[in-house]
């Protein structure tokens, strides 16, 4: 009997060491989940069970990333919170899942259109809680699942939009406040209608508008595009309407979430080695991005002062309005267009635009954008259009009634072909931006070819600086060496004022060649001067003010004194292709306005030569 009970035993126990060490994942339809006990997902990056948030004595089921600070994904009862700890998860008869608080009332339940025989409820890696038929050879025939209703945060896989068959609006609402988890009034929505685009409401009042999906990105995020971190989907047809976003491999713990206390959407990133979230993407930014602040047919331009102004051919609809700042009327043409007249309209281009709000607009994905050239301007209440899909330059959206909302952006941003009388067409033909690739391949080739002239130039009159330099040397040593016929020394010695006569005083045109830290030093020196300008080389030619400085900060993070402060390549590259805040500089390594001082416990003594070598090796 000994061995037969210690047969039974050690099985148990094993069982039961797995278990508190790795977790459970899943329960079935004869268990429960009670307050006090999780499910974990076999990675162990998310968790499930009854979290009381901030301050709140409130308990709530939730799923969060099994991390330090437990940053809650999902809350299932957020709306009903339960007051004390007896609540209680289970599966019911109808392959529903039901939240029991005291006296077994129902707190939150779900519901399921499906049959099952053998229900398992599991918590998956992706942060998903899914109830499924074990039965079923499709695994991901799910009876229901979590990301069909987020609450405040989107996870990598989780399809943000609109299941058009079941009539389900998988939105994201932010949480009252940190401590209240239940439905605030910020809400991010996609629309549905023909040219779909996200909308992030305060209440009832749009308070920033995405732009439509262009192929490659939103139109009104030009930053945010496809990386070495992340892939982007976007889906619409006749059943549903989404964007996801997913991990590539080994990439970061990420989410995107609703802030409730700044009204912002944000994009966090979490490494292995970090211990908090760093945010790379934040939307809105500026006041550009308030949801139509220049009113219809103004355009919004962040780095001019003020930043609202009439497209070129309109003005203010109420000027008096518009000097005082209350931008919200908008402006009108110049000349009204004349709908019988309409042989006489044409298009003018105008480029690095956030496209308008599309509630009245047409598109057709099989056209050209001449076909949709003639179907706009077949159409007397069509006021814009442009390609649907840049990525493939195809596609055909126009838009009937009034532009609003609509900005410049100093980098990225599309072309957008407005409607004009032909009396304006040709006077503001070059005003929007439609000659400039033209004008901008002609300077970048002048530049390429003048670059290469003075490179070559460079590369000669180095080699003659160099031996102008040894002749004078030579002359001057042979001048003051009374010994007899000159030595060819293989470590020729040399005093300063030899050197400096040599150099024209050590003149800037006979530097030979540059290296080490110097460069660094002279960037730190202006960075902290708040001169990072003067970085600029002349030859860059026509450049973006904004990415220019964001690349001298990123890297002088790059050469940090820490090793810890300096970003790895992962994070360079959300950090260049996102516009999120940046941490600030310090004094980079290798730098010193004076020599340090030494530790004199770790000095030796050393004999001095006066004399040094340097070897150059291949790296």
């Amino acid at each position: 009997m000994g061995v037969l009970s210690f047969m039974f035993v050690i099985p148990n126990l094993l069982i039961f060491f797995f278990e508190a060490t790795y977790g459970i994942d899943s329960i079935k339809s004869t268990q429960s989940l009670a307050d006090g006990k999780t499910l974990v997902s076999k990675d162990g990056n998310f968790e499930l069970g009854f979290f009381s948030p901030g301050s709140s004595k409130n308990r709530y089921l939730g799923i969060w990333y099994n991390i330090q600070d437990k940053t809650v994904v999902w809350v299932a009862n957020r709306d009903s919170p339960i007051n004390d700890s007896s609540g209680i998860l289970m599966i019911n008869s109808t392959a529903s899942l039901v939240l029991l608080a005291q006296n077994k009332s129902v707190v939150w339940s779900t519901s399921s259109l499906k049959q099952a025989q053998a229900l398992l409820l599991q918590l998956l890696d992706t942060g998903n809680l899914v109830l499924t038929d074990e039965k079923n050879g499709n695994s991901e025939d799910y009876l229901w699942q979590s990301f069909d209703y987020p609450t405040d945060t989107s996870l990598p896989g989780m399809k943000f939009g609109w299941d058009l068959k079941r009539g389900l609006n998988m939105r994201l609402i932010a949480w009252k406040n940190w401590d209240d988890p239940s439905s605030g009034d910020l809400i991010l929505e996609m629309t549905h209608h023909n040219y779909p685009e996200a909308y992030l409401f305060q209440g009832t009042v749009k308070y920033f508008r995405s732009g439509p999906w262009n192929g490659i990105g939103f139109s009104g995020a030009p930053a945010f595009k496809p990386n070495l971190v992340y892939a982007y989907t976007f889906v619409y047809n006749q059943d549903e309407v989404y964007f996801m976003f997913t991990r590539k491999e080994k990439s970061p713990l990420t989410i995107a979430a609703l802030n409730q206390t700044t009204s912002v959407l944000q994009s966090f990133t979490r490494t292995e080695t970090a211990q908090s979230w760093k945010s790379y993407f934040v939307r809105p930014t500026d006041r550009c991005d308030r949801y139509g602040i220049c009113g219809a047919y103004g355009i919004c331009i962040a780095t001019e002062l003020p930043v609202c102004q009439c497209l070129k051919g309109f003005k203010p609809k109420s000027q008096q309005k518009w000097d005082s700042m209350d931008w919200s009327q908008g402006c009108v043409r110049n000349e009204p267009l004349n709908c019988q007249d309409k042989i006489t309209h044409g298009f003018v281009e105008f480029s690095s635009l956030k496209l308008p709000d599309t509630t009245h607009t047409w598109v057709n994905k099989s056209m050209n954008l001449k076909e949709c050239r003639e179907r706009c301007l077949n159409n007397c209440t069509c006021m814009a259009y442009t390609n649907s899909d840049i990525k493939e330059r195809s596609g055909c959206a126009i838009w009937l009634g009034d532009l609003l909302d609509i900005r410049q952006f100093p980098v990225g941003g599309q072309d957008l072909y407005i409607r004009m009388h032909a009396s304006k067409f040709v006077q503001y033909q070059g005003t929007g931006n439609g000659h400039k690739k033209n004008i901008a391949a002609i300077v970048a080739c002048s530049i390429v070819v003048v670059f290469g002239m003075l490179l070559g130039s460079y590369y000669v009159c180095s080699k003659e600086n160099l031996r102008g330099i040894m002749e004078r040397i030579r002359a001057i040593v042979h001048s003051s060496n009374n010994k007899g016929p000159e030595e060819d020394m293989e470590l020729p010695l040399f005093d300063l004022s030899t050197i400096a006569r040599a150099t024209d005083d050590f003149s800037l045109n006979n530097k030979l060649g540059e290296g080490g830290f110097g460069p660094v030093y002279k960037a730190w020196r202006l960075w902290i001067e708040d001169r990072p300008i003067e970085l600029i080389d002349d030859s860059v030619g026509d450049f973006t003010i904004f990415e220019v400085l964001r690349c001298i900060h990123v890297a002088l993070l790059c050469v940090q004194q820490r090793q810890e402060d300096r970003p790895n390549m992962l994070s360079v590259v959300l950090m260049l292709s996102s516009e999120s805040l940046l941490p600030k500089p310090r004094q980079p390594g290798f730098y010193t306005d004076s020599p340090p001082e030494a530790d004199p416990s770790l000095s030796t003594p050393c004999s001095e030569n006066k004399i040094t070598f340097s070897s150059f090796d291949a790296r």
